[in-house]
């Protein structure tokens, strides 16, 4: 269960970083950067926060809710352009990068999650399993998969059959199916092996690629 063990050694404004959808096939990579005002957290807080992975939808809608009145809070996003130009990994970092300058104030340390430094304008202290030890950024891995859910949800609107609503862009068997069935959007990662594959021949349905990344 994650504490305030880390926050707490090193003092001073402490955030936490998070990101999530590296893997899945479509969609942003989505990270946020949580500031807990530990004077304004409710009771019984502490225990129902955890790795967002560890939590029901509707624990992590329930936990979010909180922690936006007990937080300052920074969103970023990497767009499925930057994913293909850079890789998922630096706009990974980019996303952090971007949320943590969305807080509109400088920590004193970014408590981030994995082994892999974003470039901050403050210090940072990666934690493997990170989102498991630190409270800061348990929260940051719930808001930043509740926000990347929203974000799928919507598009599911758009771009009906792919089940975007439920697998989140992830590749499951259905979304798979729907790939082969239906064609490629633009807000599929070509980058990736799956969708590249199933692009042969295929029309790319929606937007042009300029024109999705306004939206």
């Amino acid at each position: 269960m994650p504490d305030l063990t880390l926050e707490t050694e090193h003092g001073g404004l402490v955030c936490g970083v998070d990101e999530v959808g590296r893997g899945p096939l479509a969609g942003p990579v989505v990270a946020a950067a949580v500031v807990l005002d530990l004077d304004q957290l409710p009771k019984g807080f502490r225990k129902r926060i955890d790795d967002s992975k560890a939590l029901t939808p509707e624990e992590r809608e329930e936990a979010f809710g909180e922690i936006r009145r007990c937080a300052l809070i920074g969103l970023g996003a990497a767009s499925v352009r930057e994913i293909d130009t850079i890789n998922i990994l630096r706009a990974s970092l980019l996303a952090m990068r971007r949320a943590v300058t969305a807080l509109g104030i400088r920590p004193d340390l970014a408590l981030v999650d994995g082994n892999q430094d974003p470039t901050l304008r403050c210090p940072v202290r990666t934690v493997i399993g990170g989102d498991a030890k630190s409270l800061s950024v348990a929260a940051a891995s719930i808001v930043a998969k509740v926000t990347r859910d929203l974000i799928m949800r919507d598009l599911a609107l758009r771009y009906a059959g792919y089940g975007w609503e439920h697998n989140a862009g992830y590749s499951t068997p259905d979304h798979r199916r729907a790939i082969r069935d239906l064609g490629v959007t633009v807000h599929h990662r070509r980058s990736f092996g799956c969708v590249r594959m199933s692009l042969g021949g295929q029309l790319v349905l929606g937007l042009d690629e300029d024109s999705a990344a306004a939206h």
